[in-house]
């Protein structure tokens, strides 16, 4: 490979080696379990539910039944276990009867029977479970007003585990007294399992008032039934009995990932670097972040020596508020700030990109820039900062040709973000 001649493919290597390091078979191998003395059930859900449900069959020895709930969309083919498919990142219809086949899989189980829990990011939205005298318009209403919210996504799921009958714990809670293992590929800043998904099998400790704080403090627009049904919410404790047999392994991360991305950079001769795979914040102000340290490793050779490949992961947030948003996901709309932030400077070159495949709206994992992005959109008629207020960072790559469309990569360890300075 001819780094210096061809930058998009050096960067288009590094994200399929971290993607590689979190396929669902390979990742699953050391935990899969022995056969419990009655029934196996498989559920799950997830951005990656249906390669998981493919691999678990793939490396189980034994019989088993289940139903998992993937996005809409193509789905690997399992034998035994039923493949649904829903929406994401808004729930609809068929996510609800997914949420009710998930719930009527793991009900009447015994003490002699064992769940397997396959989880995913994306979960949350496709497993909706709205309380009892709520419909689904609900959970979609709160859904829609966290995503134009901006809050973290750690937030996010706090406050959405109060308002279902299936995360923070409840699903492991509805299949007690079988015992339940989690296998979990994180999407999350920290790889905390209790948020993966709105940890439906994993309870964590945060309580109503917790989400009524968050609701507070981002100024989140909900129905009063809504918030009156958070401050009656009750959610699952880790110390509940029917969690004391339970176990979870995170078997894919961002982390792992950046890891395989950085062992494969320096395969090719250029060193890495690691900032952190947990970033959080505003995705066009985590772009200037970036653009900084690469303008400086590349004006004054000092914070890293070039060349030098630049890697971090976590999951950026899009404010959109209450004006229209056009084409794009967190991914492009970092690329895009960065990409003006470098505008004219030679020997930088960037992809960021969603480890699903999908960033946003569109079809793209995200995108490509350089210091010749920005001018290559305005020869084609546009204004990248037009693009960037109006999120419409699609169109703005569309122009520039360099969008990144690998396809889905049946997992989720969230953003890859790769900043190659020569």
């Amino acid at each position: 490979m001819t780094i210096l001649s061809d930058p998009r493919r050096f960067l288009s290597h590094l994200f399929d080696k971290a993607v590689e390091a979190a396929d669902p078979y390979r990742s699953m191998l050391a935990h899969i379990p022995s056969p419990p003395k009655g029934r196996l059930v498989v559920i799950g859900a997830g951005k990656a539910a249906s390669q998981m449900a493919a691999a678990f069959e793939r490396a189980y020895e034994g019989p088993l039944q289940g139903v998992v709930v993937a996005r809409h969309g193509p789905v690997e083919a399992c034998r035994s276990i039923r493949v649904m498919t829903a929406a994401h990142p808004v729930p609809d219809e068929a996510g609800l009867a997914g949420a009710n086949a998930v719930l009527e899989a793991v009900s009447g189980l015994t003490e002699d029977d064992l769940v397997v829990a396959l989880i995913s990011g994306g979960g949350s939205a496709l497993l909706p479970a709205p309380p009892s005298g709520f419909a689904l318009e609900d959970e979609i209403a709160v859904n829609q007003a966290l995503l134009r919210s901006g809050v973290p996504i750690s937030a996010m799921n706090v406050v959405r585990k109060h308002f279902s009958r299936i995360k923070g714990g409840r699903l492991a809670e509805a299949c007690a007294p079988a015992r339940v293992i989690s296998l979990i590929v994180s999407d999350v800043p920290g790889d905390d399992p209790a948020m993966v998904a709105s940890g439906p099998t994993v309870p964590e400790g945060s309580d109503r008032d917790a989400a009524l704080r968050i609701i507070r403090d981002y100024r989140i627009a909900l129905d009063p039934r809504i918030v009156e049904a958070i401050s009656q919410a009750k959610a699952p404790k880790p110390a509940d009995p029917a969690f004391a047999h339970n176990i979870h392994h995170v078997v894919a991360s961002a982390g792992v990932s950046l890891d395989a991305a950085a062992a494969a950079a320096r395969a090719a001769g250029i060193e890495a670097v690691i900032l952190s795979d947990a970033i959080e914040g505003e995705a066009r102000d985590i772009g200037l972040m970036h653009a900084a340290i690469a303008r400086e490793v590349a004006a004054r050779n000092r914070l890293f020596s070039r060349p030098v490949v630049i890697l971090s992961g976590g999951e950026t947030t899009v404010s959109i508020g209450g004006g229209p948003a056009g084409k794009g996901g967190r991914n492009s709309e970092f690329l895009l700030s960065f990409a003006l932030a470098i505008e004219g400077i030679q020997g930088i070159h960037a992809l960021a990109a969603d480890t699903d495949g999908i960033d946003g709206s569109e079809d793209n994992a995200g995108a490509f820039c350089d210091g010749e992005t920005c001018r290559l959109i305005r020869q084609s008629g546009g204004d990248a900062r037009a693009y960037l207020a109006a999120h419409n960072a699609w169109s703005a790559f569309d122009l520039a040709g360099a969008l990144f469309v690998p396809g889905p990569t049946g997992t989720n360890v969230n953003d890859f973000r790769a900043i190659l300075i020569i």
